[in-house]
C-alpha cells in the first residue's frame, strides 16, 4: 500500500478531522507537521499541495487532496473494508448522510468553530475574547443543536443507525467546545 501523508497542524480542527479518520479507518501514516507560525502553509512546498494555504494536505501515492471533508470522503471511500464503516452503502442512506455531512458544514461548523475560536485559541494565544461574538454564536448554534435534537430522537446517529462521516466531522471541534483538549484527545 502506498504511504499516506498528513500535512497539517495539530491544533487545526481540519487538520484533526482527517486524524480521527484515520484512526476509526485504523490506518497507519504520517504526520507531517506545517509550522503555521512561520507560515510555512503559506510558501512552496506546502502550496503544491494545497494553492490555498490552508491546512491539511493529504497524500496516498501519487493522489494529493485537500479539503478536510473531501479527504475523509476518500479514506472512507478507499479503506472501505478497514476499521469503522463511515460511509452508508445504497442511495438513499447515501443522500440521507450527505445531508448531515452538509448540514455540519453549513450550520454546525461556522458557529462552532467562531466559538472555539473566541473560547479556546484567542485565549490561548493571548487575545481577548470578544463576548458578543460568543453570545451571537452560542446563539446560532442552539439553533442547530435542537434541529439534532430532533433528528437524533428519530435515530441513533446523524444519519441513521451506525457511526458514519456526518458524526465524526463534528468531533475535533466539539472536543474544544466541551473543554477536552488534553493531547491525548487532541
Amino acid at each position: 500500500m502506498a504511504a499516506i501523508k498528513v500535512h497539517g497542524g495539530v491544533l487545526s480542527t481540519t487538520t484533526q478531522r482527517v486524524l480521527v479518520c484515520l484512526h476509526e479507518k485504523e490506518l497507519e501514516f504520517e504526520f507531517v507537521p506545517v509550522d503555521m507560525k512561520a507560515g510555512a502553509h503559506k510558501q512552496e512546498p506546502f502550496l503544491s499541495l494545497n494553492p490555498f494555504g490552508q491546512v491539511p494536505a493529504f497524500e496516498h501515492g501519487d493522489l494529493k487532496v485537500f479539503e478536510s471533508r473531501a479527504i475523509t470522503q476518500y479514506i472512507a471511500l478507499e479503506f472501505s473494508e478497514k476499521g469503522t464503516q463511515l460511509i452508508s452503502p445504497g442511495s438513499k442512506s447515501m443522500a440521507t448522510l450527505s445531508v448531515w455531512m452538509e448540514v455540519e458544514a453549513h450550520q454546525y461548523d461556522p458557529a462552532a468553530s467562531k466559538l472555539a475560536w473566541e473560547q479556546f485559541y484567542k485565549p490561548l494565544y493571548g487575545m481577548v475574547t470578544d463576548t458578543a461574538a460568543v453570545e451571537e454564536n452560542e446563539a446560532k448554534l442552539a439553533k442547530v443543536l435542537d434541529i439534532y435534537e430532533t433528528r437524533l430522537s428519530q435515530s441513533k446517529y446523524l444519519a441513521g443507525d451506525g457511526f458514519s462521516l456526518a458524526d465524526m466531522h463534528h468531533i475535533p471541534v466539539t472536543q474544544i467546545l466541551v473543554g477536552d483538549t488534553n493531547e491525548e484527545a487532541v
